[in-house]
């Protein structure tokens, strides 16, 4: 092997990782735009507390049908 083929390929592998680098630091910027997206929605339901229903939801089940 010559020494422009063995640098070449030094460079070649230098490129491809700095390609999976910044693939993976996308990567984990897209998760993290999705995260907040995923808490801001559920953030944004509505507090449903057991007094808003009446007393008698939700406490027998039917276990016949």
């Amino acid at each position: 092997m010559d020494v422009n083929a063995i640098a070449a390929l030094a460079t070649q592998m230098s490129q491809q990782q700095l390609a999976q680098d910044v693939g993976t630091a996308v990567l984990k910027k897209a998760i993290d735009t999705q995260a907040q997206g995923a808490l801001a929605l559920v953030e944004a339901l509505p507090d449903v507390s057991s007094a808003a229903l009446p007393p008698n939801v939700g406490t027998i089940i039917n276990t016949t049908a």
